[in-house]
């Protein structure tokens, strides 16, 4: 028998036990976890994890955009090897495979995710799939800053917190901005992060982001 999942599970902040929970599940799994109290204490350890000097991609996530991330790094001057301010100059017939190259290899990658299972998984989607190779090895480090509200008990859960919640939601915005509806045409679950160091999450005891 399956039971629908109240809306509700997919919006509110998980409790202290969950978060606790999912950060021991990918600390043992090689992930680097930190728990924060909010937004303004990730945009904080962002800038202090990145070097001045790296070439660094933000991916499009309204975590970032919330927070103040996606500007701090994109437009604040503190790191002129930010990925999208190049790439925004750059001649997309002539310069695609440069763009290609610069998005999949950066040093720093920062972004979100759609859901964490309380078992150690983060669950990636995505229409265009280009920020995809930089999560899954491509970029030396990998920055994810999760609200709480995105953890769920397992990848099921996770799967259907995608399609019922983030998806409706990311189509709205991709409406509005572009015109066309999103889909999941890609999707990357992380199970473990095999480079100690590699990957850090800053798992957030508020709600932020889809």
């Amino acid at each position: 028998m399956t039971v629908s999942t109240p809306t509700t599970q997919f919006t509110d902040p998980a409790s202290a036990d969950r978060l606790e929970r999912a950060a021991a599940a990918l600390a043992a799994h090689g992930f680097t976890v930190e728990i924060l109290d909010d937004a303004a204490a990730a945009r904080t350890r962002v800038q202090e994890l990145i070097p001045p000097d790296a070439s660094v991609f933000t991916t499009a996530s309204e975590t970032l955009r919330l927070s103040g991330i996606d500007d701090d790094i994109n437009t604040g001057g503190r790191f002129p090897a930010a990925v999208k301010p190049r790439a925004v100059t750059m001649d997309r017939a002539t310069e695609a495979d440069d763009i290609r190259r610069l998005i999949a290899v950066p040093d720093v990658v920062v972004g979100s995710v759609a859901a964490l299972t309380e078992t150690g998984s983060l669950v990636v989607a995505s229409a265009s799939g280009s920020q995809l190779p930089a999560y899954a090895g491509g970029a030396g480090r990998t920055i994810l800053v999760v609200g709480a509200q995105k953890v769920v008990p397992d990848l099921d859960t996770a799967l259907r917190r995608l399609e019922e919640h983030a998806l409706p939601l990311e189509t709205a915005r991709a409406l509005e901005a572009y015109g066309q509806p999103s889909s999941v045409n890609q999707l990357l679950v992380l199970n473990a992060q095999p480079l100690m160091g590699r990957g850090i999450v800053l798992l957030l005891r508020e709600a932020i982001g889809f």
